[in-house]
């Protein structure tokens, strides 16, 4: 049998078993290990044992507890709560300046997780009833949750581009600074979308009543003010000492989770409870991130061993006939299909080993690609059927917003994030400059 006759055979094997429901890890290193014995025998079954050893050996992974803790720590304790106050109160009497404020929120949660479970999470409990209770339509807001909570993976401190760039061997600061622009503009489309739709619609997104308004006052809205900088200086001192080179990556992580802890023990919220809910959910995205990359490496191990790399550059480069545009316009689509089925880090793994040298042998600069890639996934996680936001939203939504509705809500926002990818590949330097920038200096 052929090496793409047997890919075909794994791939097909791997979708039909996430479809039973099984975990994405099980699946992916069940299918991994039982090629590598139907292929090789029993020698093979180091496989695994190998794909475990190399996870162990990969020093930046440390980081990702720690980043995790941080942003579950900020989330746990209310000091996200009160960035929502304050957003409410400062961008509530402008139409739609509520679900505006959402998406400022998104990013300030994004900037302090580096995750997009974070953000769903904190917009489907903390904002989504308020912005119904207030008179949004319910499939706009349900969009601006969805699309707002997927920045996480794109600005710093992205845990996807963690992943990256040690599979890529890229400077994982370059990423994070290459993702700040892309991160700021595409949520800065967003806003723009929301009040252009606010004007032209002002029944779907109503201002805050001026009775309301009125009985906020100055002394609250800057104590609200000052509530919502106490996250920001725990991501601002967290970035400098790593950017000025006082701290490394993984210290810088360290760094990260102990101010976020100060930060609630100083705002008197850090209580048994939340230390307890915040350890926990820790050790279960932690657990879940590690198992995947197990599973995926295995699987990713077999797929190298068989030459597969090698078919599918000259399936690319050579069968189709297409010219280096093509391709990588090719590869981001394929990138939004096993995102129906996949999650980030399952199909950066399996995929890297293959599209990475090719990357390479295009001349592309692989900064620019992880970050094409970042937001592909983004788009992927908000695409019908499977979308992995979709089925989030729809365990946390209120009754009263149907599957139909979450269906809906995430078109505009996928169009948007598609402009954003055509943009970068047309203007490359909006993810480059500030890397090319921080190393000229």
């Amino acid at each position: 049998m052929s090496s793409e006759l047997i890919t075909l055979f794994m791939f097909a094997s791997m979708m039909v078993l996430l479809f039973t429901g099984q975990r994405v890890f099980g699946v992916i290193g069940f299918v991994g290990s039982v090629a590598a014995l139907w292929l090789w025998g029993q020698g093979s079954a180091e496989l695994p044992f190998n794909a475990a050893f190399q996870v162990l050996n990969w020093y930046p992974l440390i980081t990702v507890p720690f980043f995790v803790f941080m942003g579950y720590m900020l989330s746990e304790s209310g000091i996200a709560s009160n960035l929502y106050r304050m957003f409410h109160v400062w961008f509530g009497p402008v139409r739609g300046g509520l679900a505006i404020g959402t998406i400022g929120l998104m990013v300030l949660i994004s900037a302090m997780n580096g995750l997009s479970v974070a953000g769903m999470a904190i917009g489907a409990t903390v904002a989504l009833p308020e912005l119904l209770r207030r008179g949004y339509d319910k499939v706009m807001v349900t969009g601006v949750i969805q699309g707002g909570s997927t920045l996480g993976i794109l600005i710093p401190p992205s845990v996807v581009l963690v992943l990256y760039a040690m599979i890529a061997r890229q400077p994982i600061l370059q990423l994070w600074l290459a993702g700040i622009l892309p991160g700021l503009m595409m949520a800065a489309i967003f806003i723009v979308y929301i009040y252009v739709r606010a004007r032209l619609q002002p029944e779907i997104a109503p201002a805050m009543p001026k009775e309301e308004r009125d009985q906020i006052t100055w002394a609250e809205k800057l104590a609200l003010l000052r509530a919502g900088f106490l996250p920001l200086a725990v991501f601002g001192i967290m970035m400098g000492l790593f950017m000025t080179g006082v701290t490394s990556l993984v210290e810088s992580s360290v760094v990260g989770a102990v101010l976020a802890t100060l930060a609630a023990l100083v705002s008197r919220r850090l209580t048994w409870q939340v230390l307890e809910t915040t350890t926990r959910s820790t050790l279960v995205i932690s657990s879940m991130f590690l198992w995947i990359i197990l599973g995926a490496l295995c699987f990713s191990a077999v797929y190298d061993g068989l030459g597969a790399v090698k078919a599918i550059e000259h399936l690319l480069l050579n069968t189709f006939g297409l010219d280096p545009w093509g391709i990588l316009i090719l590869m981001l689509l394929s990138f939004v299909v096993m995102g129906m089925f996949l999650d980030d880090t399952a199909m950066l793994v399996i995929v890297a080993p293959l599209y990475i040298p090719l990357v390479k042998e295009l001349d592309f600069n692989l900064i620019w690609f992880g970050i094409l890639y970042t937001i592909t996934c983004q788009v992927a996680y908000i695409t019908p059927p499977f979308g992995y936001n979709l089925f989030l939203m729809r365990a946390m939504a209120p009754p009263e917003i149907t599957l139909g509705d979450i269906y809906r809500s995430i078109l505009p926002f996928a169009l948007m994030m598609i402009l954003t990818i055509i943009i970068l590949m047309l203007f490359p330097q909006i993810a480059l400059w500030l890397p090319q920038m921080y190393t000229g200096r």
